[in-house]
């Protein structure tokens, strides 16, 4: 699995990064855990909000003896929580369940546009100085409130954003699967990510299972599917990725990712894998290099 250097950070970290969302059971997490891990997969998403997922990775890690091997990011400061006043709390509770001093990448979560941007900047501060994180960014944020936050840091000399985590994927979120949400597929996102050169940690990064073969054979089909990514350039985009992921002799959502992966700006795609066959079926995404042609022919 290609490894990408990030600043400050100090190892290579898999351009994959395995979330960890619904993943409360140690039993049945563990062995996809390791299946990620042995295919190169050293960065793991998980956030505040999500349950056991903290101490369900942190067990994993303590079982393995991978704390401080492999990257992790964290996320905090979710509705109806999201204060800044929440950061030091959420922060040290990731902390204790994860068994880590440091998250090398730590998101908020959601934003809420009524709190000045400063105040964030504020509260997520201290936490850079005192290496509890090595750097930072936002979940749903909107890149005009992380440009004002960054310059609210340049003017105060304090450190800025410097990652973003919106939706992005091949199909184009056409309604959000939660409040909140926001997607970085429109193309001012993709022109403020390549000036600025922000990496994207892209969620949803296959469409919630749009290019799985259980959604492609459903129905009626799924209607949360229908809701968020039923559209007729999505379904056309699917019906070319069937037929280039067959001429590839891979899996159509392994296809699908690897246009997460060969875009024109840094992209770390989150995957959620439920089994081992889902994880299997998003690696093959490893086996692909699609050609520009081949970008611009799936995005129609």
């Amino acid at each position: 699995m290609k490894q990408l250097e990030l600043a400050g950070i100090p190892r290579p970290v898999s351009q994959l990064a395995l979330g960890m969302s619904d993943r409360d059971d140690y039993a049945q997490a563990a062995p996809i855990l390791d299946a990620f891990h042995a295919a190169g997969g050293t960065l793991f998403d998980t956030a505040f909000e999500y349950g056991r997922a903290d101490a369900v990775l942190g067990q994993w890690l303590a079982a393995r003896r991978l704390a401080g091997q492999v990257s992790v990011i964290g996320k905090g400061c979710h509705t109806p929580d999201c204060r800044p006043d929440s950061v030091a709390p959420q922060l040290e509770a990731s902390l204790e369940a994860l068994g880590l001093e440091c998250l090398d990448v730590y998101f908020l979560h959601r934003d809420d546009e009524a709190v000045p941007v400063g105040e964030w900047v504020d509260a997520i501060d201290p936490h850079l100085r005192a290496g509890r994180i090595r750097r930072y960014g936002g979940s749903n944020w909107s890149t005009a409130r992380i440009d004002a936050a960054n310059a609210y840091a340049a003017r105060t000399g304090k450190a800025g954003f410097t990652a973003l985590s919106n939706q992005f994927s091949l199909a184009e979120m056409i309604a959000p699967p939660w409040a909140g949400c926001r997607s970085a597929g429109d193309d001012a996102s993709i022109a403020w990510l390549k000036r600025t050169g922000t990496p994207l940690f892209a969620w949803s990064s296959q469409a919630r299972g749009f290019f799985t073969d259980r959604a492609i054979a459903a129905s009626p089909p799924d209607p949360e599917l229908v809701r968020c990514w039923h559209s007729t350039a999505n379904l056309d985009r699917r019906a070319r990725a069937m037929e280039l992921a067959a001429r590839r002799g891979v899996t159509v959502a392994g296809l699908a990712l690897a246009y997460n992966l060969a875009q024109d700006f840094p992209v770390f795609p989150l995957i959620g894998p439920l089994n081992l066959a889902e994880l299997a079926s998003s690696l093959d995404a490893l086996t692909v290099e699609l050609t520009a042609e081949e970008m611009r022919w799936l995005k129609g």
